[in-house]
């Protein structure tokens, strides 16, 4: 995919947010779109914190820029809060549990600490805070919607949380709930319009009539209808270029970012991408900006399997695609 971009700031300010919930995956969906860029030097952009990490839309987990995180999530986190009351109620996770919970974790990841997620589920166990069940996940999740924590350097292989006004303080904009949803919106249809507010609307989890608040207090967006729907774009949108052969992550925004993904994805292959329906999706092959197939790379090899067979040209786009994902990993020159 070609990418106006050399630095991934400047990238997720472009697109607003990118799906995160896996590590691995979202490295090469924002190195896919910088050209090029190695998982060190995405990596790094995480460590220089110019991109953060954190439950954010949908309550999912997401990466943002780190000037955007807050406003962005100052506008969903309250909305992502009351979603999740009721499981909250199952797992007996009221206002005074919370509560103990802030106050030790503050006070032990205080003076720039970091701890892994395990370490925190250890010093609320050992507090009298049990964290089986998925306890412990929504305790941290509950204090990152309210601003407290936010994803720190993998400590290891494992994810580490730091509080978050140390780890980015505060150097962002300010937005009023109006002018979050107008930004919004139009980093939204910018980066993967033309779309519409039924589109926008899912991407962000906020409601309907938000999501056309958003479009109508933004500046610089056009409609275009479309048989009975009306798509949203930049007035000044450069035309994507989706040509050619590419290997997208699983949870890509190429297609998470959207209600309808019938426009590039076939519904005789969507259980070929989503298995079951699970939530889990495979890392795709676009070919010519249509998903064609899945991939994934085993000791260093590309495994491909195609919904359709390849051309000859297809197959050598295919190869080098490959080849720029392992440059990417580090595994050739």
């Amino acid at each position: 995919m070609d990418s106006r971009f050399s630095d991934a700031g400047e990238l997720l300010t472009h697109l607003g947010a990118m799906q995160a919930q896996d590590h691995a995956c979202v490295l090469w969906a924002i190195g896919l779109r910088l050209p090029g860029s190695t998982a060190a030097t995405v990596r790094a952009a995480f460590s220089e914190r110019k991109i953060a990490r954190t439950w954010l839309l949908r309550g999912t987990l997401h990466v943002a820029s780190g000037p955007d995180l807050r406003w962005m999530l100052a506008l969903v986190g309250a909305r992502n809060i009351a979603g999740a009351a009721g499981r909250h109620r199952q797992l007996e996770l009221d206002d005074k549990v919370v509560a103990a919970s802030r106050k030790l974790i503050v006070k032990t990841l205080r003076d720039g600490n970091t701890l892994t997620r395990n370490a925190l589920f250890d010093l609320l166990e050992a507090k009298g805070i049990a964290t089986a069940g998925q306890r412990g996940l929504h305790i941290l999740w509950r204090l990152s919607q309210e601003g407290l924590l936010c994803h720190a350097d993998h400590i290891g292989k494992q994810a580490a949380f730091a509080l978050l006004e140390e780890w980015l303080p505060a150097a962002g904009p300010v937005l009023q709930r109006e002018e979050a949803l107008a930004e919004l919106a139009t980093r939204y249809f910018r980066s993967h319009g033309p779309a519409t507010v039924a589109d926008f609307a899912y991407w962000s989890d906020l409601t309907l009539a938000d999501a056309r608040r958003g479009v109508a207090v933004a500046s610089g967006l056009l409609a275009q209808r479309i048989g009975e729907l009306e798509y949203w774009m930049e007035a000044d949108l450069a035309e994507t270029n989706a040509a050619g052969v590419h290997l997208l992550p699983g949870f890509d925004e190429y297609l998470l970012g959207y209600k309808d993904r019938s426009a590039v994805l076939a519904s005789e292959h969507a259980a070929s991408v989503v298995p079951g329906g699970n939530g889990v999706f495979k890392p795709m092959i676009v070919i010519d900006g249509h998903i064609r197939g899945t991939w994934r790379r085993e000791k260093g090899e590309l495994v491909t399997e195609h919904f359709t067979p390849l051309k000859r040209a297809q197959q050598k786009a295919m190869a080098a695609a490959s080849q720029r994902h392992a440059q990417f990993l580090g595994e050739t020159a």
